[in-house]
């Protein structure tokens, strides 16, 4: 259901709000269109927009509608979080299709980290000429410069935008 951007999107709007509010559907339209162009809403066109309108309207809703992720009075054109968007809060963090859990990541580094004391366990030269205080640090900064990295990736990915809204 959220594999779909226009859909993180509109949550990703709705989720700017208090609990409750409900936004225009004009409004989420020129918000995903400023998304999708990396612009600002001001500089949305109508091309953009009505590209936009089309597919919320006829698609998107209607099936975030079915979820209940969101509420979407079609009739008066106004759209408020549903009841189950807690539910799917932790998956609305973005990982691009070529990219790998962070987990998974973090897991790797274990295990090459532990079988390099493995290896000086069982007395591999050069492994074994590496100092408790070497591996120390190499494992420090390994681990410290995957966690920027991570808290950088995460940053950029994560839902909520620098998308100004004319309010």
């Amino acid at each position: 259901m959220l594999s779909n951007a226009r859909r993180r999107y509109a949550i990703e709007l709705l989720n700017r709000h208090e609990p409750g509010d409900e936004i225009d559907l004009s409004d989420l339209v020129e918000y995903v269109a400023a998304r999708e162009n990396d612009t600002t809403v001001a500089n949305v066109d109508y091309k953009q927009r009505k590209r936009v309108y089309s597919s919320l309207r006829q698609t998107h809703l209607p099936k975030l509608d079915d979820c209940d992720l969101i509420e979407y009075d079609r009739s008066r054109g106004t759209i408020e979080l549903g009841d189950a968007v807690t539910e799917v809060r932790m998956h609305l963090e973005y990982v691009p299709e070529n990219d790998i859990p962070w987990c998974f990541h973090y897991l790797g580094l274990t295990a090459i980290l532990g079988g390099i004391v493995a290896l000086a366990g069982v007395g591999l030269y050069p492994f074994t000429e590496l100092s408790t205080v070497a591996f120390g640090t190499i494992a420090t900064v390994v681990f410290g410069l995957s966690a920027v990295v991570h808290t950088v990736h995460t940053r950029r990915n994560e839902i909520g935008s620098n998308v100004q809204l004319d309010e």
